[in-house]
């Protein structure tokens, strides 16, 4: 098993499809002084909303269809996320619904604290992790990548 710090300023992905846009900027609203305290990474439309009723700085990638999704799948697996909270609508496809699974099962492959509902965000970020270094375990995929297909 291997670890990974995260530290303690994190970096929080923030992702919501778009009928969960704004129970997330309620959620956020609810967090703002906690949020502020962290650096921001949000899909397009998402981002855009959290800076304007917010008032914090987002790094801002594509939108979650044209690939904002995938670009966070990214800096998961590069290492450069610690937490997502990720509101997806279960309740309505999504033309992009492969993607949204590749970036829930890469969370789970990095072992990243991930929110998909307010009240799982609300226990992550009431926990005292939240405000100090956390040495996280990752699997180790070295057999893996070693196994022939």
């Amino acid at each position: 098993m291997n670890h990974r710090l995260i530290p303690e300023t994190k970096t929080i992905a923030l992702v919501a499809h778009d009928h969960k846009k704004d129970e997330l900027i309620r959620w956020a609203e609810r967090h703002k002084d906690k949020l502020s305290r962290h650096r921001l990474i949000a899909t397009g439309t998402t981002g855009g909303l959290i800076e304007e009723r917010l008032g914090l700085p987002v790094q801002r990638t594509l939108s979650g269809p044209l690939g904002g999704d995938q670009q966070i799948g990214a800096k998961i697996a590069e290492g450069l996320i610690d937490i997502v909270v990720f509101f997806w609508d279960p309740m309505e496809m999504q033309p992009h619904d492969s993607d949204v699974k590749a970036l829930l099962r890469l969370c789970v492959a990095y072992n990243i604290p991930m929110a998909c509902d307010a009240s799982t965000a609300d226990f992550i970020f009431t926990s005292p992790h939240m405000e100090q270094n956390y040495e996280a375990e990752v699997q180790d995929y070295k057999d893996y990548l070693q196994r022939k297909v």
